[in-house]
């Protein structure tokens, strides 16, 4: 991990759960602060025609990291809550606290919430380009966003963050639709973009959030005004395992650049790219984003020991000769967190 990520609360899909204290019996009696952190692994399955596969439970996929086989600690489909996964496959309702309790800025305190989170649905992020860069298809934007949040599952929650060289959280996170929408067209065109820095932010904030996220990012692609590079930014959506859906109103020649880091992003932490131009196009780059969230599984496991202290390799295999044939997307690994 680069230097600069220390400060940041690295724990969403990489969420930790525990902080136990092991103590060197060498002379100096040195204290090691080791973290266990549970990992939240999202994934969708394919047919090859492209459905989406539904109905697989956890007997039916097995999870590695580095080629060593993890145990399933919980599993979700879709937007029903997680369950806790038994020795024999089985699974049960999850028993959690609430997660209600909130700072006094609307956003959730992880020290006082439990990650193994029952809610059903999923958090949504949406970070809005109002830079200049935007100008021109403004509107059309605003009105394809509002579509997609009012087609939200009913146990979804949304955030409506907006950004041009600073970030405006515009609406915390809540359910309620007409809120989010409010806030939405209250959105004003500003000037530069900053977009990194404030993708940065919002995964930071999203990180603190008990269950189930994504962000989900709308821009016209070019960043002027950042101070943080898109690699790094990239490494911590990999590292946090937020799946990062971007639509981009640029096409894909026109900016080159801009391009490349959205795929990198979306790919490396199982979301998805759309370049979008059109308004029809973005209205469909959004309905393809609400059946991935519709259809996709959920699972966390803690790690089995492993020495690697660099990039883990994740690896889901489907058990039975006919899935075999099926195609499944997810994060291709992550860094482990490590202190002392």
């Amino acid at each position: 991990m680069r230097t600069f990520l220390s400060f940041i609360s690295c724990s969403a899909l990489l969420v930790v759960a525990a902080g136990p204290w092991l103590r060197a019996q060498d002379q100096d009696q040195t204290t090691f602060h080791v973290k266990v952190d549970m990992v939240v692994l999202g994934f969708t399955v394919t047919d090859q025609k492209g459905k989406y596969v539904n109905g697989l439970r956890p007997k039916d996929f097995r999870v590695y990291e580095d080629e060593i086989p993890q145990k399933v600690a919980t599993f979700a489909e879709g937007d029903h809550p997680p369950s806790q996964v038994l020795e024999n496959g089985e699974t049960r309702p999850l028993r959690s606290a609430s997660s209600d309790a909130a700072t006094s800025d609307g956003i959730p305190r992880p020290d006082i919430i439990d990650l193994r989170s029952s809610s059903a649905g999923t958090n949504v992020f949406v970070l809005f380009d109002t830079s200049n860069y935007m100008y021109r298809g403004f509107v059309y934007a605003s009105d394809a966003i509002a579509d997609f949040i009012r087609g939200l599952d009913r146990a979804d929650s949304i955030a409506v963050y907006t950004y041009s060289r600073n970030l405006n959280r515009a609406v915390l996170l809540n359910r309620d639709r007409s809120t989010a929408i409010a806030g939405l067209r209250k959105a004003v065109a500003g000037d530069d973009s900053a977009l990194y820095n404030c993708l940065l932010l919002t995964l930071r904030d999203a990180a603190r959030v008990p269950g189930r996220k994504v962000v989900i990012v709308f821009s016209n692609g070019p960043d002027n005004a950042s101070m943080v590079a898109p690699d790094d930014v990239r490494a911590i959506a990999e590292d946090e395992g937020i799946p990062i859906y971007v639509i981009s109103t640029s096409e894909v020649n026109k900016d080159p650049i801009s391009a490349t880091v959205f795929k990198k992003i979306s790919t490396n932490t199982g979301g998805k790219s759309y370049f979008a131009k059109t308004w029809q196009k973005q209205i469909e780059a959004f309905e393809s984003i609400r059946e991935d969230l519709g259809n996709s599984y959920t699972v966390t496991y803690y790690p089995q020991p492993n020495p690697n202290e660099g990039f883990r390799k994740i690896r889901i295999d489907l058990i039975s000769d006919a899935a075999k044939k099926y195609k499944i997307r997810a994060r291709p690994g992550y860094r482990p967190q490590r202190g002392f």
